[in-house]
């Protein structure tokens, strides 16, 4: 009995498309206008969540996360480290061309949507040196504490609302400190312990795997191997970049620093102060306990 060759090719493709709803679904994008969120504890590393990869954009009409992003060898990086060497203008700039993108991800919560869980947000370098930048503000401190720590508000605009070429982000950090989640909701807790692991969404390709997608993508008149073929959604926008970009989206973001009003000095501690300090000690072991467990 013969193998059913396209019922097997429809099973696979459904196959496939389920592993990418689920990323789609766990990658966050903001949309035109304002939306807040809040940067939450990435499980996989609780000090840190900020979380740096580099992809290859624009390969054959692909992206492909680069092995450069965990310090292993990369083909195309090394052939982009060559083209440099050679002293052309023109070789230094595709080799340029060839170098992989930064962009960063963090674990969020989107405000309105928080029975969603934690999804990802992935940005360009201006709006992450801004987010480090305000992180290292002794006034705001750790923006991303699960117990006190700030929301964002986050502003889209397209290029045609920009007025520009490439679309505009705009983030802007609250005054005011809460909890990431109200600790008391065991459901949204639970849902906050249990993240994905960015990198499962993000295969790595071989060494030799990527070798053929950077022959086939500087031959483009050669036979390609069909088999390698994982296209990445990163959370970029549609923006192409032009000559000389440093990232594969172009954003100018400002963080508006609102300072906390200072409240009036007392003779002695009171009751309520009292109170809500023990509240907030309550509420950061819930969240340590959460993560630690």
């Amino acid at each position: 009995m013969a193998l059913n060759i396209s019922q097997l090719k429809n099973r696979l493709s459904a196959l496939s498309n389920q592993g990418s709803d689920k990323k789609s679904n766990m990658i966050w994008k903001p949309k035109p206008g304002k939306q807040v969120v809040r940067i939450v504890p990435y499980k996989f590393n609780p000090e840190n969540p900020f979380i740096e990869l580099k992809f290859h954009y624009n390969l054959n009409g692909k992206t492909y996360l680069s092995p450069d992003s965990f310090g292993r060898p990369d083909p195309i990086v090394e052939f982009s480290n060559r083209l440099k060497k050679t002293g052309s203008k023109e070789d230094w700039q595709m080799g340029r061309k060839m170098e992989p993108k930064l962009r960063t991800f963090a674990p969020v919560i989107v405000r309105g949507e928080e029975s969603e869980g934690v999804k990802f947000w992935g940005f360009g370098k201006t709006v992450y040196q801004e987010l480090v930048s305000v992180c290292l503000d002794p006034e705001y401190g750790d923006i991303t504490d699960a117990a006190e720590g700030r929301d964002i508000t986050v502003e889209f605009k397209t290029a045609e609302e920009a007025g520009k070429s490439f679309p505009e982000t705009t983030v802007r950090v609250k005054p005011n400190t809460s909890p990431a989640v109200d600790p008391k909701n065991k459901d949204l807790m639970e849902n906050l312990k249990n993240q994905s692991n960015i990198l499962d969404m993000f295969p790595e390709l071989s060494y030799e795997e990527l070798k053929e997608v950077m022959d086939a993508w500087l031959n483009p008149d050669a036979e390609s191997d069909d088999d390698v073929e994982p296209s990445l959604d990163t959370g970029g926008d549609s923006y192409t970049p032009q000559s000389g970009d440093d990232e594969e989206e172009t954003v100018s973001a400002s963080v508006t620093a609102v300072k906390t009003p200072k409240k009036a000095a007392v003779a002695s501690p009171s009751a309520a102060a009292s109170k809500k300090s023990s509240m907030t000690d309550d509420v950061s072991k819930a969240f340590d306990d959460l993560f630690n467990s």
